[in-house]
């Protein structure tokens, strides 16, 4: 597709760009959210910033992890040197990773400055998987994440991409992806609109996500690493979607037990 894109005399990566334009509509729609809540718009932002900076990091440090012995074979066959380095920075992202991290950043933001973890998580968590959803389009331009060969219509067939086969129809599992996600992120609004008790938003984001990613993952054909017949990713949508399950029957019980 078009991993690059020129503009004005610059070249920009096509996945940068569109990472940058879903944290920004991310940040819009958690502010937006948070009006609702009566919450301070500053409080709300730099709790965005956290939980993006806590995301790049963890999304980075799950990939360095899964994909460890391909980075040593990498060192020893091109060297230690910046060309290396560089490029191991530039690419390479696990959004499990991701969302781990900037949960982690998340909590430790709010906890430091006192903050009502059930009102910022109901407001932060539609917006993750719209942020994710724009991030996959910029998959699908860079080719990454791509999907298992095919001979159906509905395909897409690389020709420039420096991760997926070129020249062969391909699932377009990056696509497939996105649409989950803007789903999730309409369902989640809706059901935050029926004001549903604390935390059973972010509970239904692990729930909803945990099952399309675990689905999706069947449909994908670059590498993630594996633990027996599933993937890496499948293995931790299993863990998430069951502690989706169980934080939102815990949060249940505890309201009840407040009410009583």
């Amino acid at each position: 597709m078009y991993p690059i894109l020129s503009l004005f005399g610059f070249s920009f990566g096509t996945y940068g760009i569109c990472c940058v334009i879903g944290g920004a509509f991310a940040i819009w729609l958690a502010i937006r959210n948070g009006k609702r809540f009566q919450q301070d718009q500053f409080a709300m932002l730099e709790a965005c910033v956290w939980a993006l900076i806590g995301g790049f990091l963890g999304a980075k440090l799950l990939y360095l992890l899964v994909s460890f012995s391909d980075i040593v074979e990498m060192f020893q066959t091109s060297g230690f040197n910046w060309n290396t380095i560089s490029s191991l920075l530039e690419g390479g992202f696990v959004f499990y990773g991701g969302l781990l991290g900037g949960l982690a950043a998340l909590l430790l933001y709010l906890h430091h400055f006192q903050l009502p973890y059930g009102v910022y998580l109901s407001s932060i968590t539609p917006a993750v998987p719209l942020a994710h959803a724009c991030g996959r389009i910029g998959c699908f331009f860079a080719g990454c994440c791509y999907g298992r060969e095919t001979d159906s219509w509905f395909s897409i067939t690389f020709t420039h991409s420096d991760f997926a086969p070129n020249g062969v129809k391909l699932l377009p599992t990056q696509l497939m992806s996105s649409a989950g996600d803007f789903l999730i992120c309409g369902l989640l609004l809706l059901y935050a609109g029926r004001k549903p008790k604390e935390g059973q938003v972010a509970a239904g984001y692990m729930v909803l996500y945990g099952i399309g990613r675990f689905i999706i993952e069947f449909f994908r054909n670059d590498y993630r690493g594996s633990i027996g017949v599933l993937s890496t990713s499948q293995i931790i949508s299993i863990g998430v979607v069951a502690a989706g399950v169980v934080f939102y029957l815990v949060m249940n019980r505890r309201e009840r037990s407040v009410g009583n």
